[in-house]
């Protein structure tokens, strides 16, 4: 376990001096949050551009400078439904696991500098190992922070395994909805892409309203299980 946490945390230090590299040694930055010049980029990369968009997946869990949304719409446009759905995939599968076992090797006062303590404070019922259907439900759901969640979970008591198939799954239909919208565009297909993107508006608007209601609900949980105590970087000692 030791070894592959190891060669984890290698593999993100990589990943993270070279996307540092690749944004603010280069004239690229604006690029990430332009729809069509991002990808244009990764398209002409040729036959080594599903490697790039892949790439670019795992960059916008582990650091967020690139909107989730614009990548998996260009997964889409660029790659059709199968291989965009696919290549976003792995791509987020792969960001999500590197955060995750980040968050356990380097622990509490490492992830702060990523993700704040309020945002660790606010899910950490999650930390239990009776949170595992409600992890699950939080990456299914539009509108919560889901790369935000995997550094949190990593902090808990939930197994890689586990997390790999929650987040996975999890993440499955928001992925799937912006890859078919990025298809459609590339099809000029604008009435289904219409609907699409209304029914996907639709259900931003019904989690956002209930979101306040889940999170409260998912919160009695911790009464009742095993309540991960995080530590308050102002405390002393």
């Amino acid at each position: 376990m030791k070894k592959t946490i190891g060669i984890s945390v290698f593999v993100l230090l990589f990943f993270g001096l070279a996307l540092y590299l690749l944004i603010f040694h280069s004239d690229i930055y604006l690029t990430f949050l332009d729809r069509k010049r991002l990808a244009a980029l990764v398209k002409s990369y040729g036959s080594f551009s599903p490697l790039i968009f892949v790439a670019l997946q795992i960059f916008q869990v582990l650091f967020a400078p690139i909107p989730g949304e614009v990548t998996g719409f260009i997964g889409g446009f660029l790659y059709g439904n199968f291989f965009g759905v696919l290549y976003s995939t792995i791509g987020l599968g792969l960001g999500s696991w590197l955060a995750f076992v980040f968050a356990r090797w380097a622990g509490q006062p490492l992830v702060e500098r990523i993700v704040s303590y309020k945002m660790i404070q606010r899910f950490d019922y999650l930390m239990a190992h009776q949170g595992t259907w409600i992890a699950f439900l939080l990456f299914l759901v539009p509108g919560f922070p889901k790369d935000y969640l995997c550094y949190i979970l990593g902090l808990g008591h939930m197994d890689l395994r586990t997390f790999l198939i929650i987040s996975t799954v999890g993440r499955f239909l928001g992925t799937l909805l912006l890859t078919i919208q990025g298809d459609l565009v590339r099809d000029k297909n604008y009435l289904v892409l219409g609907i699409v993107i209304g029914l996907s508006l639709l259900g931003l608007l019904i989690a956002y309203l209930l979101r306040g209601r889940l999170e409260t609900h998912f919160k009695k949980h911790r009464r009742h299980g095993i309540h991960f105590k995080i530590k308050n970087p102002k405390d002393k000692g």
